[in-house]
């Protein structure tokens, strides 16, 4: 690990409030093996890099991995405490302990493999606070595409799947300065 990138990367976190205050109310749920991740922090490196403003999120992708809370209901709950302390935004919370089953997978043994299979490589990870404060983060494929502004699949995501994903969400027209790998040797970029 890029002990560089690794104290960059924490230091545009805690130089947002609102991510932290965010962080904070994720953590107080007292979930076992949780994180925010997706676009929450891939949103805020790139707008960073970019010199823009936040972005807004379409949610907050909050995940926790427990056998003893496997059902939707359980997260549907967990999404209304967060809506209860923060009702403006948008929460969507997944139990990583449920989630092989809907991707058709063997079952996921915690959250840093359960992100090992989202789509894109500067996607697949996650951010939480410690009880002291500390950031930590789960990044199965590293930070180095996420800070070079390169889109990659996960060796797992189907890749047909990923082409429509990249291309229905229209990042290269919001950061322009990113690259795209298509898996067919081409390279979107703007």
């Amino acid at each position: 690990m890029d002990q560089n990138l690794d104290r960059y990367f924490k230091e545009i976190i805690y130089n947002d409030a609102w991510m932290i205050a965010v962080l904070k109310l994720v953590r107080d749920l007292n979930l076992n093996d949780c994180w925010i991740g997706a676009g929450f922090v891939r949103n805020k490196i790139w707008d960073h890099l970019h010199g823009e403003k936040r972005t807004k999120l379409n949610d907050i992708d909050v995940i926790y991995y427990d056998h003893s809370k496997s059902s939707k209901e359980c997260d549907l709950l967990i999404e209304n405490k967060l809506k209860i302390k923060q009702s403006i935004l948008n929460w969507s919370v997944k139990n990583q302990a449920r989630m092989h089953i809907k991707n058709k997978h063997n079952q996921y043994t915690d959250c840093n493999e359960a992100i090992s299979f989202w789509p894109e490589t500067a996607t697949s990870l996650a951010v939480r606070l410690n009880a002291k404060n500390q950031i930590r983060y789960i990044a199965p494929y590293g930070l180095e595409d996420l800070f070079n502004l390169t889109v990659n699949p996960t060796p797992h995501f189907d890749l047909t799947t990923y082409n429509e994903r990249v291309k229905k969400k229209g990042w290269i027209q919001k950061w322009n300065r990113l690259e795209i790998n298509t898996t067919n040797n081409m390279v979107l970029k703007k």
